[in-house]
């Protein structure tokens, strides 16, 4: 018969079970440094797709290669004969016989190469995005469960690279001198989509998951819920500053805080049926976009007080960015107006809104994970 053995024996030699790091994941600090680092590359990429996008745009360029080419498309053209028949084609547009009736060859090649370089940039993209992805996989580098939204972000990017294309279609089109401003609504959201997602990713991988387990415990839930309300309503002044870049809402109007020296502009509801005027007149859409600019500033100031109340240092300080991106983002946009819009102004205020876009989603990260700290820095 076995002999008993009292409870507070200690037990020799036993075996005890190996700890699993982190307790919650299987994944290592490392891994998670390396998805982070290539997030950051696909984020910095995106964001200079962004702005070659809005050049491409401001430069009237997006309509210079009339075919939709993936593979091939990759070579320009090399030769005097490739270069005339891409001109060629480019004349038989309507951009072309509408508005550039005259152009010589010289003049076609710099809008092209704008067009051929935003399309190039978004092979590379994914390129970087196929590449690290099956590396970090076939590597086991992919903290646990990261898998499957790391593949959404690549079908997000493919997805984005049809709608470029039924964007530009839509400007090849009888009578079309430019592309469908919806069209390029969806491309620009689409794309600033893309950017949240890999910031927000970049954010959480910064830590680990039993780090953000604890952190959410603390979470401010009034702050995560304004900063949310800032962060969909910014989202939705980025779509309504497509529209107004789609139709050159930007250049019609060009006094503030007036518009054509009154609070509304004239025939703000002139087209038939009304709410068309909410998506192609071009003063009513401008009147709307600076309508919601002074709403998003308002919020972003009570937003700002509400985060005074919190202890958290590293919170006040990120809510303390997004009021001065967001003040800053209005003036740049009162500049560009004033100006007509032109595309040295213009492409910096679009650049602001990823800067906006960006702040805010820390902010709320934050609010949501706030950051270990002493009691000597909460009196900071």
């Amino acid at each position: 018969m076995a002999e008993t053995r009292s409870i507070f024996q200690e037990v020799q030699g036993a075996k005890r079970p190996a700890a699993t790091p982190g307790g919650v994941s299987r994944d290592t600090g490392r891994a998670r440094a390396l998805v982070r680092a290539w997030l950051i590359t696909l984020f910095a990429l995106v964001v200079l797709m962004v702005a070659v996008g809005g050049l491409t745009r401001l430069t009237d360029s997006g309509l210079s290669i009339t075919e939709w080419a993936p593979l091939s498309g990759a070579v320009p053209p090399l030769n005097a004969q490739d270069w005339q028949a891409e001109f060629d084609a480019y004349r038989q547009i309507p951009q072309y016989q509408l508005m550039n009736r005259g152009m010589s060859l010289e003049e076609f090649k710099v809008i092209y190469w704008w067009e051929w370089g935003h399309r190039q940039l978004g092979r590379v993209i994914g390129l970087v995005w196929a590449l690290g992805f099956f590396g970090l996989l076939l590597s086991r580098n992919i903290p646990t469960g990261w898998t499957g939204r790391l593949l959404v972000l690549g079908g997000l990017g493919g997805l984005q690279g049809a709608i470029g294309w039924w964007m530009v279609h839509s400007g090849l089109q009888e009578g079309m001198i430019s592309v469908a401003s919806y069209r390029l609504a969806t491309h620009l959201g689409l794309a600033f989509l893309i950017l949240g997602l890999i910031a927000w990713f970049v954010m959480k991988l910064s830590r680990e998951e039993a780090q953000l387990m604890v952190a959410r415990r603390d979470a401010d839930a009034r702050l995560k819920e304004m900063s949310t309300g800032l962060l969909h309503l910014s989202f939705v002044q980025i779509l309504i500053g497509a529209l107004v870049a789609g139709i050159d809402a930007g250049r019609n109007y060009t006094d503030w805080p007036l518009m054509a020296g009154g609070l509304t502009p004239p025939g703000m509801w002139a087209l038939e049926p009304v709410w068309r005027n909410l998506f192609e007149n071009d003063g009513t859409v401008q009147f709307i976009h600076r309508l919601v600019g002074y709403v998003i500033l308002g919020l972003a100031i009570g937003v700002w007080f509400a985060a005074r109340r919190t202890a958290r240092v590293a919170t006040r300080r990120a809510f303390d960015w997004v009021l001065v991106a967001i003040f800053a983002q209005m003036v740049l946009g009162i500049v560009t107006v004033m100006h007509s819009s032109p595309w040295y102004i213009a492409i910096w205020h679009q650049l602001g809104a990823v800067a906006v876009l960006t702040l805010v989603l820390r902010a709320r990260f934050l609010s949501m994970y706030p950051l270990a700290q002493s009691v000597k820095g909460a009196r900071a």
